[in-house]
């Protein structure tokens, strides 16, 4: 979409009503410079000037990180619709398509490297914070789901073998469903250990 537009009207809000149709956005989304003002004219009827204006487009945060994904897919050459929708994490942009395991990655890694990146160019443009979360045909609840369950196996492999369990590297996020899983637990406590990329979780005997 062009970032400035310039449009004339009989008087300067008509000029500005005409800019936002063009556009199709809210009067808020849009700064006005007013180039010239309507005039009459000699007894109001020649050389009559109608007012010109020049609206300048306010970037939309959420339409900067879709465009940003767009860039992305586009280059790599897949095909990916992407949806928008509000949860109690955010906004969320789900992923759909065909070939969506090249844009998941290895255990997510690369739907985590990705949903990093948009937040920067969602946050580039945004007066507050924002936090977008970045899913792919729901492989956030299937992961969340696949840690929970291997939490609660090794949870009861600690306490029949009396032995500590260290899990393999995690992202933060992985890491916390586990914490979050077992921190009620009345056998077990977890705790992370060692240095980002590397960062594990441990689970042992209370």
């Amino acid at each position: 979409m062009t970032k400035t537009l310039i449009v004339t009207g009989k008087t300067v809000e008509e000029a500005v009503k005409s800019g936002l149709a063009q556009w199709n956005v809210p009067e808020n989304r849009v700064k006005v410079q007013v180039l010239e003002q309507a005039s009459k004219g000699l007894f109001g009827l020649f050389g009559s000037k109608e007012a010109k204006v020049q609206l300048e487009l306010i970037p939309d945060a959420i339409e900067e990180a879709v465009h940003f994904l767009e860039d992305v897919f586009s280059t790599m050459q897949v095909n990916v619709k992407i949806e928008r929708d509000v949860s109690k994490e955010g906004i969320q942009l789900n992923l759909t398509g065909a070939e969506l395991g090249i844009l998941i990655g290895r255990r997510g890694q690369t739907l985590d490297s990705l949903q990093y990146l948009v937040n920067i160019v969602a946050n580039r443009y945004s007066d507050k914070h924002m936090r977008i979360v970045l899913d792919a045909e729901h492989f956030r609840d299937r992961r969340k789901k696949t840690l929970e369950d291997l939490s609660s196996r090794l949870a009861n492999r600690v306490i029949r073998t009396k032995k500590d369990v260290v899990l393999e590297p995690m992202s933060p996020a992985d890491r916390k469903i586990i914490h979050s899983q077992l921190q009620d637990h009345p056998s077990v406590r977890t705790y992370s250990k060692g240095d980002e990329p590397n960062r594990r979780v441990v689970i042992s005997l209370r």
